[in-house]
């Protein structure tokens, strides 16, 4: 069926309401709403994590010990018979020598500071230098060995009385003296100017052995010429003959 409506009718019908009786207001019931039905989403389940044991940690190969590395100085750039000094207008202190036979060298030391460094020739196999704390107890500008044919040692600083002593000689590059410490010419020169008698020169095998102070030195006893002896004072030779006296006869006892 088709639905029309008109205006005329519909006019009409809002005049007859407008004039029918009036009923008491009555509130609209409003229909229950439904809530809303909210469907909470199914709980997720984590699966527990599996538990996995480490794996045991390797066994380490032990390594060889490294062997220790040698300490290199400022000297190991040094040739046979090279050195070098500080040239100074003076010292603040007594000076310290130290000689260390394994490397051949020697240090000289103005306080805490380094002065000077060279290259040595200590004694060979057989005549070894050395080692301790000694005492400068002679300074000769030119001297000759007592010992070897008259071998020329300049600026001799003699460290013991038995034929030890610090002097220019040549320097191979390893031990080659009687015992001496051999210095290069112009280095023993130049420390034979700076020393003083009586003051200390420490000789060292190594680095890592300490020196082990030496008795004090006694001082070289003067040599005196003997005294020729005299014949011994025989009595004077008389002329006249010697008389030995006779002796008594022994007494008769008495009856």
């Amino acid at each position: 069926m088709k639905l029309t409506i008109r205006y005329g009718a519909l006019m009409g019908a809002a005049l007859l309401f407008t004039s029918a009786p009036t009923f008491a207001q009555v509130d609209p019931v409003a229909a229950p709403v439904e809530a809303p039905v909210v469907i909470a989403p199914a709980p997720v389940v984590t699966p527990p994590a599996p538990v996995v044991t480490p794996a045991p940690a390797p066994t380490p190969t032990p390594q060889p010990t490294p062997a220790p590395k040698k300490v290199t100085t400022a000297t190991d750039a040094l040739k046979p018979g090279q050195f070098i000094w500080e040239k100074r207008s003076g010292y603040n202190n007594t000076l310290r020598v130290v000689a260390v036979i394994d490397i051949q060298r020697l240090y000289v030391f103005d306080g805490d500071e380094l002065v000077g460094f060279s290259t040595v020739s200590t004694g060979k196999k057989g005549h070894s230098t050395p080692t301790g704390v000694f005492k400068i107890l002679q300074k000769k500008e030119y001297h000759e060995s007592n010992l070897y044919s008259n071998a020329p040692m300049p600026f001799m600083q003699r460290l013991t009385w038995d034929g030890i002593a610090l002097h220019a000689g040549k320097i191979p590059g390893y031990p080659a003296s009687h015992g001496c410490i051999r210095l290069p010419y112009n280095f023993a020169r130049a420390l034979f100017g700076a020393t003083k008698m009586d003051q200390e020169v420490v000789v060292l095998a190594s680095l890592s052995k300490p020196a082990k102070p030496k008795p004090p030195v006694k001082p070289e006893p003067p040599k005196v010429d003997p005294v020729p002896q005299q014949p011994e004072q025989q009595p004077p030779v008389s002329d006249q003959p010697i008389v030995t006296p006779e002796t008594p006869p022994a007494a008769t006892p008495a009856n």
